[in-house]
């Protein structure tokens, strides 16, 4: 039952890691379309872009959200 319990806490952090890594490249990925969009003139290639970012960006905070309420719980244990 332990075991099970660990592996669950584990699978818990690998969530909050995903969500994190996965706001930061949809970042990067935005950032990279909305410059490229700049560049080339091409409007929604730009706005397309900074919807990227813009989603990228919340996901990193709902992962550090989520990091946040993890550690308060395992303090609180």
């Amino acid at each position: 039952m332990v075991e099970l319990h660990h592996l669950l806490l584990e699978r818990k952090d690998n969530d909050v890691t995903d969500d994190r890594r996965q706001g930061e490249l949809d970042e990067a990925k935005g950032e990279f379309k909305e410059k490229a969009g700049k560049i080339t003139g091409d409007r929604s290639t730009e706005v397309s872009g900074k919807l990227d970012k813009n989603k990228g960006k919340l996901e990193r905070k709902i992962g550090e959200a989520k990091d946040t309420k993890r550690r308060e719980d395992d303090r609180d244990r």
